[in-house]
């Protein structure tokens, strides 16, 4: 009995020496907040800094398919010219005036431009003996037919090559309506005509009284016909007779 008293006060003190230690094991996995170690947190990588972008003006980009724009230089020079279709006489019914073949022969060689006097009222007969009347008639009234067009501005040329058909052994009257209109004063003038035998008839000399300011050249005169039925050898003449004048 005393064995047994002896054996249970010993386990009641054991147990009272557990409790006032208060030794306790942490749980699996917790860690105490003062003996914890965080690690510091890693500084943030800067990110390079952006190439700032230059606006590039479209005009200063240059498109590799555009050309420079190129300007073609005026010309100084001019064909007036004067002429007729329909029934001519020696070469018949003609859709393209003789000297309207000359006319473009001159301008083809010497890069000149070129204006075409026109009638306002074109009262001018179709077959060939009613038009020689009308021509006499013009001539004996010494008129004056008004031009259907405004003529072209005279200031940029120097020189003006101007023809047209012989008519009763002059010019016919609506090429001296262009003269009297036109400001040709201090301009170089070079007469041409298309005839069937009477030559350039004094158009250089009649051209010089009608225009008393301006310094005219030799004419060139050459037949209908040819015009008509031999053209490249016409354009021969034209080329040489241009040589020959400097142009």
């Amino acid at each position: 009995m005393k064995k047994l008293l002896v054996l249970l006060l010993a386990a009641i003190l054991l147990l009272s020496l557990c409790a006032c230690t208060g030794t306790a094991f942490p749980t699996e996995g917790a860690v105490s907040a003062e003996t914890q170690v965080t690690e510091p947190p890693a500084e943030p990588t800067q990110a390079p800094a952006a190439t700032e972008s230059v606006p590039v003006s479209e005009e200063s980009v240059a498109d590799p398919a555009e050309k420079p724009e190129t300007t073609t230089p005026k010309t100084n020079i001019l064909v007036v010219y004067f002429s007729r279709t329909g029934e001519q006489y020696n070469v018949g019914v003609i859709d393209e005036g003789n000297t309207a073949i000359v006319a473009k022969a001159i301008a083809a060689e010497t890069g000149a431009d070129v204006f075409e006097i026109l009638p306002a009222t074109d009262y001018y007969p179709y077959t060939y003996a009613e038009l020689t009347d009308v021509a006499k008639k013009e001539q004996n009234e010494n008129a004056r037919p008004a031009i259907r067009d405004a003529l072209p501005d005279l200031s940029q040329y120097d020189t003006v090559f101007i023809g047209a058909p012989v008519w009763w052994g002059d010019w016919p009257m609506i090429v001296y309506s262009f003269c009297e209109t036109a400001d040709l004063s201090g301009k170089t003038l070079i007469p041409f005509c298309t005839h069937e035998g009477s030559g350039l008839s004094g158009f250089d000399r009649k051209l010089a009284s009608a225009c008393p300011d301006s310094t005219v050249l030799d004419g060139f005169a050459i037949r209908g016909s040819d015009c008509q039925n031999d053209r490249s050898n016409v354009e021969s003449k034209v080329q040489r007779w241009l040589d020959e004048l400097g142009y």
